[in-house]
């Protein structure tokens, strides 16, 4: 691995972090499906067949064990098949994209996602692209415009709007 400028050669976490914390994320959701199946009823009517938690149940109970074995065999691997899972600089090119993305996706339900998508796709040509603020402004703009017109007229698919839609009357 070579020593990128910053610091790209340098592991971010091991890949046996990365097995036990995915074990660990899909036994808390087999977990959730089990209870939640307990709620409904997992037995067995004689005359309606299985109750509506039934094989949801025996589903959560194969993701909670699938997940128990996983973190066992991450747990007995050897200390030299840990490898790198990712490394700094690989984490911090996801990171640039995962984070914006996640802020465009809460955004969306309190402004609307016309302004949402406009900011989006306008700071991600300024930050990444280093385009000039007036084609970081004219770019989304004309985009909104298409999409707009594309999904509010020809389609008739009403895309949630924000405060900025409802004062220009487009809500």
């Amino acid at each position: 691995m070579t020593e990128g400028p910053e610091g790209g050669g340098r592991a971010a976490f091991g890949q046996k972090s990365a097995e036990l914390a995915v074990a660990a994320f899909f036994f808390v959701i087999g977990a959730v499906v089990i209870a939640d199946s307990l709620r409904l009823g997992t037995g067995w009517q004689e005359v309606h067949g299985p109750r509506p938690g039934y094989f949801p149940f025996y589903l959560g109970l194969i993701m909670c064990a699938a997940s128990l074995i996983n973190a066992a065999r991450a747990l007995l691997a050897k200390r030299a098949e840990d490898k790198a899972f990712v490394e700094v600089g690989q984490l911090r090119l996801v990171l640039t994209v995962l984070v914006p993305t996640a802020v465009y996706a809460g955004l969306v339900s309190w402004i609307g996602i016309y302004v949402a998508s406009f900011l989006y796709i306008a700071l991600f040509m300024r930050w990444l692209g280093k385009y000039p603020w007036w084609k970081a402004a004219a770019v989304p703009g004309c985009l909104i415009v298409v999409f707009f017109v594309v999904f509010e007229n020809w389609f008739k698919v009403s895309l949630p709007k924000g405060p900025l839609e409802n004062l220009l009357g487009l809500g």
